[in-house]
């Protein structure tokens, strides 16, 4: 169940060949299998069938779930990446310093692995239908993957202060209150809203763009803003300090 360093190294290759599959859906021409209509109008659409809300009031109640969500994503990002360092979330192998329990990661182990979730799950609604689950389930159970690696790593290399904060931390849901001490680093913020576009750019495209009603639209603005963090990380200098995540 536990990721390879081969496959720690490719994750955001292997991440975006699933999204990039999720979007293409081409089973759809294929062999029929599902349409080629949003998750959030179908949700929209399932929403107003049940008699629950209208189709007119459903769609925005859907856009603004979905930015939510992505809104979610993008602090859990930014946050976690702030507090671990750019160098550390951007680099290719995992790596061990010491045991890095600021900000959001006084709460839950992995935020940004939990934000990446959820920025994945915004991108969905995007999707058509069944690009959308296809998409939700296998990055879910890749970023599995890749915690259990990295805990099995960190586990190895950081030895008991390590082991404690798996006992005192969850692992994906947050708690509300933590009885850690307070740390004495500082977080990097203006690295991390450079290091963290895409999923700033995700909540900016669904909370904006979506009002437009033009998926397509939305999907285009979502591949600029892919590109334009892939630019923006490569001005980052790489000073990989503290444990991995990412």
């Amino acid at each position: 169940m536990r990721a390879s360093r081969f496959e720690f190294r490719l994750r955001m290759v292997i991440m975006a060949a699933i999204i990039f599959v999720g979007f293409w859906s081409p089973w759809i021409a294929a062999w029929g299998v599902g349409q080629h209509i949003s998750l959030l109008e179908w949700c929209a659409l399932e929403v107003s069938r049940f008699g629950i809300l209208s189709f007119t009031v459903a769609t925005p109640v859907m856009i603004v779930c979905a930015s939510m969500i992505a809104a979610l994503a993008a602090f859990f990002r930014v946050s976690g990446t702030a507090w671990l360092g750019a160098g550390v979330v951007n680099h290719r192998d995992m790596k061990a310093g010491v045991v890095v329990a600021g900000g959001p990661h006084r709460y839950v182990r992995n935020p940004l692995y939990l934000g990446t979730g959820l920025m994945i799950l915004a991108m969905s609604f995007v999707m058509p239908v069944t690009g959308a689950v296809f998409t939700v389930v296998l990055i879910s159970l890749f970023l599995l993957r890749l915690i259990f690696g990295e805990e099995a790593f960190l586990t190895s290399q950081l030895g008991e202060p390590y082991q404690l904060y798996l006992r005192t931390v969850p692992r994906i849901l947050p708690r509300l209150r933590s009885n850690l001490p307070a740390p004495s680093e500082r977080p990097q913020w203006g690295r991390a809203l450079i290091a963290e576009t895409n999923p700033i750019g995700v909540f900016l495209i669904l909370a904006i763009l979506s009002w437009r009603y033009e998926n397509s639209l939305m999907i285009k603005a979502l591949l600029i803003s892919f590109g334009i963090s892939l630019v923006l990380r490569g001005f980052l200098p790489a000073n990989p300090s503290a444990q991995s995540s990412t």
